[in-house]
């Protein structure tokens, strides 16, 4: 069976890249828990000094896979993984994130991108809303930049995502945005690294405690809906939904 996420360390870092090129890295339940246990792998292994998740092909994400879409359950679990590993997560992006490849992004302790990358929560198109990943999304981003991505589900560039604070940093070169964050953590302790993550974390985890349950019935209860059904046909048939002025 071919592996959707590719793996490789160099110094200490350990590189996963999302790799479904036919899914342009959908969340599928087979991609989020093939990301799941490798995640664990690497916050169990002590030869691990912080994790850089990245993507093959012109996609960093699509979202939710929508011919195998995980449970809501399923995504929860992973993007609390994400916030609570006691490795720092960075995210490289040189491509397209849509809808809840966004929550991932957001997941993460630091996040850069290249210049072209593009950005849009998509789901208001297709009838549902960003319901399980405003857990990570709504405590890192500012709410009024957001509310205008949110609500019209337009696509903006990296400028954009780094002005509502879903980006650390864009570059041309987002490798060399990297190095100086990446030989950072090496020189840190994984103690030092570990607790301090967890005081920079601590905000968003109260948010899964408090919202998780009732952002997971709303996620299920609006993919299970007519709108979302009509959105979801559109969105594969590649046309206007019925609800399009």
């Amino acid at each position: 069976m071919t592996s959707a996420v590719g793996r490789d360390r160099t110094r200490g870092v350990e590189t996963l890249s999302l790799d479904s090129a036919a899914t342009r890295n959908a969340l599928s339940a087979a991609l989020v828990g093939e990301l799941a246990a490798a995640l664990t792998e690497c916050g169990e292994d002590p030869g691990v000094r912080a994790v850089v998740l990245t993507h093959t092909g012109t996609t960093f994400c699509a979202g939710a896979d929508l011919r195998d879409p995980p449970h809501p359950d399923a995504l929860v679990a992973l993007l609390r993984q994400i916030v609570e590993l006691p490795k720092p997560v960075v995210a490289r992006i040189t491509g397209h994130v849509r809808a809840g490849g966004l929550g991932l992004l957001a997941a993460c302790d630091i996040t850069a991108a290249a210049g072209t990358a593009d950005f849009a929560f998509t789901e208001v198109r297709i009838g549902v809303a960003p319901a399980v990943i405003s857990l990570t999304v709504l405590p890192r981003a500012d709410p009024r930049v957001l509310a205008r991505h949110y609500l019209t589900g337009e696509r903006f560039d990296a400028a954009e995502a780094v002005r509502a604070g879903l980006l650390t940093a864009a570059g041309d070169d987002v490798d060399a945005v990297l190095a100086p964050v990446l030989d950072g953590l090496r020189r840190s302790s994984p103690e030092g690294l570990a607790e301090t993550k967890r005081l920079l974390t601590a905000k968003v985890l109260e948010t899964f405690d408090r919202e998780a349950a009732g952002l997971t019935a709303l996620s299920a209860r609006l993919f299970s809906s007519d709108q979302a059904r009509e959105g979801m046909t559109a969105f594969l048939e590649r046309r206007d939904a019925a609800w399009v002025l």
